[in-house]
């Protein structure tokens, strides 16, 4: 029991919600679609009654032939048996069709909304949960959600046929109706007492699911890594581990959910039983019912036993409906961290940064910024250096407000950072993160990013600014190129390249750039290098330098240490100080540049004057 359910303990963000909580909101889905419904309603109650009209016919067809045999009779019979049987078929085409249509239309609204919130989440939610787990609950809950609506309104059709046919039985003996109607509590305290273990399986095999979904997302996004330490046979391990894992549970929960069923079959027997002794006895004596009449009921017990069945294994089966939608509503009414106080629009920026005694945590636990003050002014470079865990990343998070700070203040402009529309602020943020993301499509598509609307011309000048645009030359078709997935066509210089171009395209006021460790030759380096130059004139930028000629050209650096900044000032101030600044030119700075020049040595690309001013550095 312990394997069977490590690991699928339920998200931080699931909560409880109510029978009624729920269906009160899967209601609220279904009001824009009342005509619809109505019809649905209408056509199942003519379907209930061709369906509980034709074992009516039947059984007055064995009272009638038994009397009058003739040709005409059987072919007037037959054929009224028929039309039921063929109005029956039409009543629930009509009803199958228009409850697809409007079951398909909350579904996809479903999926709207779950997607919606899910984008506005801040990044500390795809930082604590897995995106396949995510991914299952949008897609794989949402549809297994309409599996449930479609059981809701069989079970209403089911319902009129019991009460239908409950009717026509009354006129025919009391007695016998009220023997078989004796057997109802036996099937809902059958039924009742599935409930909760059906909530409780369910909910686990949809955790299972979710864990599953993550891990072979996690494999197949990692495969590059995964092939280069040869730990292919560990990926398959984990997966046939979780598999194993996802088999006990399904088979649980479908041990479950099927056992009522075996449960049902007993008590119908012992009900048929009872009742084809008490049918035939009631045939006896000059008042007794005919026997078109005991056959219609021995017919009808089965009519309406089917629907009880049906009726009473609703519960379980509900509840995996419910515990779908349970964790729909939980991903779309997570509550996001990232709060504004206002939503004012900031259609003119000149980057004015200001961190006034800001103080962040991630978990709760480990304070990373405990007293940040920083004031950079509008159109200055940037510079943010030290070891790895230092702060510098936080910095530039809480710039593009996509964490919540604890204490303190973060103003731009002069303003209020949490009392800006984050729409409208983040189009003046162009961000380059360390590995920068190609979406599938081609080149122009992803420069195009940031500014949809952007004409080709546009997108071709803010190529041109980067080296001039010869470096379209080493795609194979140009702006067209089709980047790959997760930009897996191009080298890690050729995606650098390409957000570079999408930065300027945007033209943002701030920019933000983590500047990438992966080697790159020295004639892509230069190229980024005139890309960064465009990019940080004239406006503020904020670089957690990894390269030495973004350190030297930088305004002003920070040296940062556990939070705090413990040195700032130029290149050549910070060196002159030799202090810990120092300590990283000569550890880590000094040692790329000497990188750099032997790699340049046997490049023809680099002129030079360029080798002789490094080498001087």
């Amino acid at each position: 029991m312990g394997f069977i359910l490590d690991g699928l303990d339920s998200e931080d963000y699931d909560r409880q919600y109510g029978d009624r909580e729920l269906l009160t909101r899967i209601v609220g889905y279904f009001r824009p679609y009342r005509r619809q419904m109505i019809l649905v309603a209408v056509m199942i109650a003519l379907n209930s009654l061709a369906g509980t009209g034709t074992p009516i016919l039947i059984s007055m067809s064995i009272d009638i032939v038994a009397e009058n045999s003739s040709t005409q009779v059987i072919l007037l019979l037959t054929g009224g048996i028929l039309i039921l049987g063929v109005l029956a078929w039409f009543f629930n085409y009509i009803r199958q069709r228009h409850s697809a249509v409007v079951t398909g239309n909350v579904v996809l609204q479903l999926r709207v909304d779950a997607f919606e919130a899910t984008i506005q989440h801040d990044l500390s939610f795809f930082d604590e949960h897995p995106s396949g787990k995510v991914v299952s609950r949008i897609t794989s809950d949402t549809q297994d959600f309409s599996e449930t609506v479609n059981l809701v309104l069989n079970l209403l059709s089911q319902i009129l046929l019991v009460v239908i046919l409950t009717i026509w039985l009354f006129t025919i003996s009391v007695p016998l109706t009220l023997i078989m109607l004796a057997f109802t509590p036996v099937a809902v305290i059958i039924a009742l007492s599935f409930r909760r273990v059906a909530r409780t399986v369910t909910q686990r095999a949809r955790r299972v699911t979710a864990k599953i979904n993550a891990q072979i997302q996690e494999s197949i996004s990692g495969i590059f890594v995964a092939k280069s330490f040869r730990q292919e046979a560990a990926i398959y391990q984990t997966f046939d581990e979780n598999n194993a894992q996802g088999y006990q549970v399904g088979v649980r929960r479908g041990v479950t959910l099927v056992s009522i069923f075996p449960i049902m079959a007993m008590a119908t027997g012992l009900g048929m039983g009872v009742l084809v002794y008490a049918g035939g006895l009631a045939t006896r004596g000059p008042n007794g019912i005919s026997t078109g009449e005991w056959f219609l009921f021995m017919q009808a017990v089965g009519f309406f036993w089917f629907p009880m069945m049906g009726i009473a294994s609703f519960w379980s089966q509900f509840q995996d409906g419910l515990s779908a939608s349970e964790r729909v509503f939980a991903l779309v009414d997570r509550d996001t961290k990232v709060v504004q106080d206002a939503d004012e629009d900031i259609p003119e920026m000149t980057g004015h940064i200001e961190f006034d005694h800001v103080m962040l945590t991630y978990t709760g636990n480990e304070i990373v910024l405990p007293d940040f003050n920083l004031d950079i002014q509008a159109g200055e470079t940037l510079a943010l250096v030290g070891h790895t865990g230092a702060g510098k990343s936080s910095v530039a998070k809480l710039v593009t407000r996509f964490y919540e700070f604890q204490g303190g203040r973060i103003l731009i402009d002069g303003r209020d950072i949490k009392r800006l529309n984050l729409t409208s602020y983040r189009q003046h943020i162009g961000l380059v993160p360390q590995e920068p993301f190609l979406f599938t499509g081609t080149v122009r598509d992803n420069i195009r990013y940031g500014r949809p609307e952007a004409s080709d011309e546009d997108v071709l000048d803010a190529v041109m600014q980067i080296g001039r645009g010869d470096w379209l030359e080493w795609l194979s078709n140009g702006l067209e190129t089709d980047v790959g997935e997760r930009g897996g066509n191009l080298s890690m210089g050729e995606r650098q390249l390409v957000a570079l171009a999408r930065v300027l395209l945007k033209d943002p006021a701030i920019f933000i750039l983590d500047e990438a460790t992966a080697s790159v030759d020295p004639f892509t380096e230069t190229l980024i290098q005139e890309g960064l130059d465009t990019i940080m004139a004239q406006r503020t930028a904020i670089v957690i330098a990894h390269r030495l000629s973004t350190v030297k050209n930088a305004d002003r650096i920070i040296v940062m240490e556990e939070g705090n900044i413990i040195e700032e000032g130029t290149h050549d101030a910070l060196l002159a100080q030799s202090g810990h600044y120092a300590d990283l030119y000569n550890t880590y700075f000094r040692h790329q540049s000497l990188e750099y020049i032997n790699e340049a040595k046997w490049r023809v690309t680099l002129e030079p004057e360029e080798l002789g001013e490094v080498a001087a550095d």
